[in-house]
């Protein structure tokens, strides 16, 4: 059976690229799952970003972690919390969520390449930051490892149902619903050795009235 197919409740399974794109694109931090030199297995969470056909994390050229995940078989979790399902037993609970697992091998980026997809991931964290800041300068370049997994090999599970309750347990007077998580509050705080005078730019402005 392949790794991407369900084992259990299928029906939780979407097979849409609009989907997987559209989660990896509103979430930050991915899970990049590996294995040590000794076997061991590692896992680490980090920024990615989606840029096309590719998912894009960063990091130090002195990572371990990068080194290892580089050219070899590897896997990545993305997740998007909505909220909890709240049936009328606890057994029946659960989450709301869209989860998305991608397999394959992270390339070395270089060059062009590499530039591009620092920029997407600055743009990821802060839209429109790029313009309000310089370039990255060729010591920063430098010290910069750039990996891409292609998006090729994928599962991805969405949850978003009400309780499946027993007729006993609808007769009976618990609640059940959903608690959704709704917008997050967006607070934006100064630097302690900000001159005075210097005001918060437009991205992030935009962050903060997006929440």
């Amino acid at each position: 059976m392949s790794r991407t197919n369900a084992t259990r409740m299928p029906e939780l399974m979407s097979h849409e690229r609009e989907a997987l794109d559209a989660l990896l694109d509103s979430e930050i931090v991915g899970n990049v799952a590996y294995v040590n030199d000794d076997g061991s297995p590692g896992l680490l969470p980090t920024a990615v970003a989606r840029l096309g056909d590719s998912l894009i994390v960063h990091g130090s050229t002195g990572s371990r972690w990068m080194r290892l995940v580089s050219g070899v078989p590897a896997a990545v979790s993305v997740t998007s919390l909505g909220g909890i399902v709240v049936a009328r037993s606890a057994f029946e609970s659960s989450l709301i969520y869209s989860s998305a697992v991608l397999f394959g091998s992270f390339q070395v980026l270089h060059g062009d390449e590499k530039s591009a997809a620092l920029d997407a991931l600055t743009e990821k964290l802060i839209p429109g930051r790029l313009r309000e800041v310089r370039p990255n300068n060729k010591k920063e370049l430098a010290a910069t490892l750039v990996l891409a997994l292609p998006i090729d090999e994928w599962s991805l599970r969405v949850s978003d149902g009400w309780p499946e309750d027993t007729d006993d347990d609808i007769a009976d007077d618990a609640w059940a619903g959903q608690v959704r998580w709704g917008t997050r509050a967006a607070t934006v705080v100064d630097a302690p050795d900000l001159r005075s005078g210097i005001h918060a730019p437009e991205s992030v402005r935009a962050l903060h009235d997006r929440g």
